[in-house]
């Protein structure tokens, strides 16, 4: 991490994995700790936690993580839907059972880069893309159905497709992680934020141990 030399700010490195929007947070943050610059460091769900601690001082991931290697706690467990063509006959139902989308028998799609928990495999032909953002394209190209959290189908969002809910499909939960031996008041900080303290309740120190950053001259 930058040290806080001549008084130049001290930088928060922010791991974030696809499909977790942290704008709220990251308002909060600015509001907080002004001096101190939150840096969002974009990430792929399976390389998340490998950033820690050379590359990110904390995480946004999806769970498992390694509990033996990282501090985390859950934040949210996500609403899970199948993707699907506009005018596909699934869109007639608010919600939907794993069931139901095998009895149509299109082929599930499970991108490479799945972050559904899947305890075994689906009663349904399986398609394996590379991503879940090709997984998107053959989704729209009626070549299968997809099943993701609610946050990247409305990430890789379309105008020709849909989702739909799916009651009883895996779901992903995203905590706040980091190293076991990184907690530091920046890292307080954070927790403090996701988990809606007010200002006067955090229990970081990083803002209020610091002196204001001095006035800069003009030319």
């Amino acid at each position: 991490m930058p040290s806080n030399e001549d008084s130049r700010p001290v930088a928060f490195r922010l791991a974030v994995v696809p499909g977790v929007v942290i704008d709220r947070w990251a308002r909060t943050w600015a509001e907080r700790l002004p001096h101190t610059a939150l840096r969002l460091v974009p990430a792929e769900a399976a390389e998340a936690t490998g950033l820690m601690p050379e590359r990110a001082d904390a995480a946004l991931v999806r769970l498992p993580v390694d509990r033996d290697a990282l501090h985390a706690i859950p934040l949210y467990t996500e609403t899970t839907v199948v993707v699907v063509p506009r005018d596909h006959v699934l869109n007639a139902a608010d919600e939907l059972t794993l069931a139901e989308l095998a009895e149509f028998g299109d082929p599930l799609l499970r991108p490479l880069d799945d972050v559904l928990p899947w305890a075994e495999e689906p009663a349904t032909t399986v398609e394996r893309p590379e991503t879940t953002a090709a997984a998107v394209e053959w989704a729209a190209a009626g070549v299968g159905l997809l099943v993701v959290p609610q946050s990247l189908a409305r990430l890789y969002h379309r105008r020709d497709l849909k989702y739909r809910t799916v009651t009883d499909a895996p779901a992903s939960s995203v905590a706040l992680a980091w190293p076991r031996d990184g907690h530091t008041d920046l890292v307080e900080e954070m927790i403090g934020i996701v988990r809606g303290r007010t200002a006067n309740s955090t229990r970081g120190r990083a803002e209020q141990s610091r002196p204001p950053a001095p006035r800069r001259r003009g030319r």
